[in-house]
């Protein structure tokens, strides 16, 4: 792969088959409850033209929320019952968190869906945004809303495996990093899933 990465790769990435994942991918020894119940829920992958080439569009979390304060993820949330599909779901939700215009936004596809530690079944919604937008972001929830080159998180070696303690033992995840901002966790998960596709 050269170092651009362009949306017709992201359109050609689409095609090839893929498997969902998981916050547990890189952690095989985790016992899942059986009969959990996971929650539907949806993000939106948005994909804008940036100087140097496209970006994605991703948000801060506050840092006094609750649940993931201050960690960087795409804008999403839950489905909820007034929401005709996840479609819906992610487009609702950037729109409450950063003020997207739906009208301006061309759907491009979906990845396979990602199930999280917080019990949810996340399905990543992949869009091309077609005119600037004056990002709004919701108070109380986004801190900061920033682009990163598609160029640099949709490149495998740019990924690198770090681990925690959770729950008493280390647990591994993804992590692809740049400048000031530490991408880690499900977000980097689902744009590792995508680097894979776009690097076949």
């Amino acid at each position: 792969m050269t170092d651009a990465v362009t949306v017709d790769d992201i359109r050609r990435a689409l095609e090839r088959a893929a498997e969902p994942s998981s916050d547990f991918d890189l952690n095989p020894a985790v016992q899942l409850p059986t009969g959990r119940k996971l929650r539907d829920a949806a993000v939106l992958m948005l994909v804008s033209e940036g100087e140097s080439g496209p970006d994605v569009v991703l948000t801060k979390r506050s840092a006094h929320l609750k649940h993931h304060p201050g960690q960087i993820s795409f804008p999403g949330g839950k489905k909820d019952p007034e929401d005709a599909d996840l479609w819906a779901t992610a487009l609702r939700e950037a729109r409450e968190e950063i003020g997207l215009n739906s009208a301006d936004v061309e759907p491009l596809g979906m990845l396979p869906p990602h199930e999280t530690v917080t019990s949810f079944t996340v399905t990543p919604k992949i869009a091309v945004l077609n005119r600037p937008q004056d990002w709004v972001p919701e108070v109380g929830e986004v801190e900061e809303v920033f682009t990163v080159p598609l160029r640099h998180v949709l490149r495998p070696e740019n990924f690198i495996v770090e681990g925690r303690i959770w729950q008493g033992s280390v647990r591994r995840y993804y992590a692809v990093p740049y400048g000031p901002y530490y991408i880690w966790g499900a977000t980097a998960r689902i744009l590792r899933g995508l680097a894979e596709r776009v690097a076949a």
